[in-house]
């Protein structure tokens, strides 16, 4: 039976284990620490949870393993309501799972081990149908491409979150209507520094670009050369932990509902805002 929803992601589940220090170590460091928790994450899974708290359908495709982490990870997409009959649980491999580090300033530092999320399957898109798709970069390629090229010819608005940053894969990014990076990725991608320079130049690839830039806000450059500035809502910072995958998840249920790139992007903005000074959670 082929369903439709309002998003459909195809992405990462990790269990963040979360540690509060002063500052991220360096080289040969041990930092002595405050606290530390469980957190579900991975950008897929926090991506579809802020798509679905933007009231969007929301459909998410991965894998778990079958343990623990992936049981707290399931439950946390059943308490967003995502639909998650297209997860798989892989009882060989271990759940996706992250150490991050939060400093006092509410920067952070992560490592993530993908697990089970190498495991996603082409099949688990059959009968999956959306208006949008979200994609990032924290599985396995082929995947992305298969899930585009599915998606695309039935209607889906494809948005590739190149987070985190790897060599563009041109067949996918012919297939993608909308690029979001932050400006360390859009520099990585263009080689531009002034990220107002580098959202041109991944537009000039043929894909609309967003490129966030945290308190400076966000820049939008359409396909044709156009550039439109999207203010940052000035808060106090208490985490930025997630406040990419929030923008992304916004950002995709608000084209789903029809709105206007310009304003999907600014309430996008909005709630990743919200986010950061903690009046949000995903």
């Amino acid at each position: 039976m082929v369903e439709r929803f309002d998003v459909a992601v195809a992405g990462s589940l990790h269990l963040d284990i979360m540690v509060k220090g002063p500052h991220l170590p360096q080289i040969d460091e041990t930092v002595m620490g405050s606290r530390w928790g469980y957190k579900c994450g991975g950008k897929g899974g926090n991506q579809a949870v802020a798509a679905s708290r933007a009231r969007a359908r929301t459909a998410f495709v991965g894998c778990v393993g079958d343990d623990d982490f992936g049981r707290r990870l399931l439950t946390n997409l059943d308490d967003a309501d995502v639909d998650r009959t297209r997860i798989v649980v892989d009882g060989a491999a271990g759940s996706g799972m992250s150490v991050a580090i939060e400093t006092a300033d509410g920067d952070y530092g992560a490592v993530v081990v993908p697990g089970a999320n190498r495991k996603i399957a082409a099949a688990q898109l059959d009968g999956l149908t959306a208006t949008v798709l979200l994609l990032q970069n924290e599985i396995e390629p082929a995947i992305n491409l298969a899930a585009a090229e599915r998606l695309k010819p039935v209607g889906a608005i494809v948005i590739h979150n190149m987070a985190p940053f790897v060599v563009v894969d041109q067949r996918l990014l012919k297939l993608t209507d909308v690029v979001v990076v932050n400006r360390v990725e859009a520099e990585a991608m263009t080689g531009e520094r002034d990220y107002h320079r580098a959202a041109l130049a991944i537009a000039a690839m043929g894909c609309t670009a967003i490129v966030t830039a945290g308190e400076q806000g966000s820049v939008v450059a359409a396909r044709g050369g156009s550039l439109t500035s999207i203010a940052a809502t000035p808060v106090k910072a208490v985490s930025t932990h997630g406040a990419g995958d929030c923008f992304c998840g916004t950002l995709a249920a608000e084209l789903a509902k029809g709105i206007n790139l310009a304003a999907a992007t600014a309430k996008a903005s909005a709630a990743a805002a919200r986010l950061v000074s903690g009046q949000l959670a995903i």
